[in-house]
């Protein structure tokens, strides 16, 4: 591969070109005249041709130089604007973050507005996923993540926004008189709704609530917990839900919580993220916006 001349030597070279001036180009840059006329001469030494005419009252440009010019130029203003757009004020204000989708549905859809209010310069880009993976970089498009999983991922500082305990749930009119729930061993009449991927799922809770004779395989299996809250919602079986995502679907009565007990989990909700991201002050603000909002409602419980 052919050596690149170097940068400075090409800006020095468009600048002089542009303004046929040593001078002028100087103080573009910044620099001294002389300073500007070494560097152009470096670049002319390297390519092993003159680029100017150097003539009693200025200087011209060379045939040479005339057709590098035009794609020394372009490149130098690609390069200048890929730079703003990807490092530049303009990326600061974006920040990308890569939610968890039932934790953004269920818990911080409905908190946003107060950022927003708060931090009306930064947008947000949220990117959904569905379960966070075992790799131990974040997403490439994303300056945050929110995981679930027990806090440790290699090389990525995680902080804490659930304290849950798991409760089953169902719409209000599912109970009957021909099937109750108002112990864990009433579960034998209903249909349970599982979630795929949590450690600690149906056979866990029923193992504890003294129930374990129950067949804790049966019934639907989803891949999120959305689907399994939707489908209790719509009085379709119970669903083992994690407090912090239910607490305003209980709130407001789509959902009931009959059974006890309660478990704490041993799993949670993180915010996960590189030190290197934390650069970012917009990433910053939503860092210390998020934790403030996850030690509120862990207080109000």
């Amino acid at each position: 591969m052919k050596r690149l001349p170097p940068l400075n030597w090409l800006r020095a070279f468009e600048s002089s070109a542009r303004h046929l001036s040593f001078t002028h180009a100087a103080t573009e840059l910044n620099l001294t005249q002389a300073a500007v006329s070494q560097q152009v001469k470096g670049l002319e030494s390297q390519l092993g041709t003159a680029l100017f005419k150097r003539l009693p009252r200025g200087i011209e440009l060379t045939e040479a130089g005339l057709a590098y010019l035009p794609v020394v130029h372009e490149a130098i203003e690609r390069l200048a604007a890929a730079t703003d757009e990807i490092f530049g004020q303009g990326h600061l204000k974006i920040v990308t973050v890569r939610v968890s989708l039932v934790f953004f549905t269920h818990w911080l859809s409905w908190r946003l507005p107060d950022f927003r209010q708060r931090y009306p310069n930064v947008n947000l880009r949220i990117t959904s996923n569905i379960w966070g993976g075992d790799s131990s970089v974040t997403d490439v498009e994303a300056d945050l993540e929110i995981r679930y999983g027990h806090g440790k991922w290699t090389g990525l500082r995680a902080e804490r926004l659930t304290w849950d305990t798991l409760l089953p749930v169902c719409a209000p009119g599912l109970p009957s008189p021909n099937a109750p729930l108002s112990s864990p061993k009433d579960l034998a009449h209903h249909e349970l709704l599982h979630v795929l991927g949590y450690e600690e799922g149906w056979g866990y809770w029923l193992k504890r609530a003294g129930a374990s004779k129950i067949d804790s395989s049966k019934g639907m299996q989803f891949d999120t917990l959305i689907s399994a809250l939707k489908f209790a919602e719509l009085g379709q079986g119970v669903a083992l839900a994690r407090s912090s995502l239910v607490e305003h679907m209980l709130v407001s009565g789509q959902l009931i919580a009959p059974l006890k007990p309660r478990l704490p989990t041993s799993e949670a909700f993180y915010l996960v993220y590189s030190q290197h991201s934390i650069v970012n002050p917009h990433a910053a603000a939503f860092v210390a916006w998020l934790s403030a909002q996850a030690q509120e409602a862990h207080a109000r419980h």
